[in-house]
């Protein structure tokens, strides 16, 4: 049932961000128990997350009503993830680089005065296997090292809110690979970078870890939107 659940989701989910259901569209949970060939409680459950999101609203006797996209909970990352994969992805990529630029840094300038050793050291691993992976072309292997490398900095900044923020980013990075965005081999300035910011977080440099994660993501941004124009 969890596999219909979240197909049933993935669907209706990327049709409304498409565009294909605009906002105002009205569903009806028969129409879906008919067009996606499932049980009520499946069609319900989906509904249940979609109005959760804000991409429905469920009103008696109007029914399940698509919702602009300014009601949208475009941090939560099945949102970012749909909109990369069928809605706007120049402007979605836009805008959370964008986004990326507001809170990285400052979390890699509080990682380095905040940090545990233990964070430490998995920073400086990940960015180690960035460097073998992005090496060898192994995409895979450099995104999952990429991702751990983002996720522990923002843990080891000691803030919560920025903390909770790593499926947002983990989905941009994901997103990047998945949509053939990223270079066949990781560039090195970027693999760079990243050790740069491992090695400042260890020294304690808020300052040079700033400067270096805006120049990590100054730099992703631009090449993600050259590659989409």
């Amino acid at each position: 049932m969890a596999a219909l659940h979240d197909d049933v989701l993935d669907r209706v989910g990327q049709r409304i961000v498409s565009g294909e259901l605009p906002a105002g569209t009205v569903l009806t949970l028969d129409g879906l128990d008919r067009d996606y060939g499932v049980s009520r409680s499946v069609s319900r459950e989906a509904v249940r997350v979609l109005a959760a999101l804000g991409l429905l609203a469920t009103k008696r006797r109007v029914g399940l009503t698509v919702q602009d996209r300014s009601g949208w909970q475009v941090f939560d990352p099945r949102v970012i993830r749909w909109r990369l994969d069928v809605g706007d992805r120049t402007d979605q990529l836009r805008s959370l680089g964008e986004l990326r630029s507001g809170f990285e840094p400052v979390a890699a300038s509080l990682a380095a005065l905040r940090a545990t050793p233990e964070q430490c050291g998995a920073l400086s691993s990940a960015a180690e296997d960035m460097v073998i992976h992005g090496r060898a072309g192994d995409l895979a292997a450099y995104l999952d090292a990429d991702v751990r490398f983002h996720s522990t900095l923002l843990e080891a900044s000691g803030n919560e809110m920025l903390a909770a923020l790593g499926g947002v980013v983990t989905e941009v990075l994901t997103g990047r690979t998945h949509h053939h965005l990223m270079p066949s081999a990781p560039l090195e300035e970027a693999i760079d970078l990243h050790g740069r910011v491992a090695r400042a977080v260890r020294a304690g440099e808020p300052d040079v870890a700033r400067v270096a994660m805006e120049a990590i993501i100054t730099e992703a941004t631009a090449a993600m939107t050259e590659d989409m124009a």
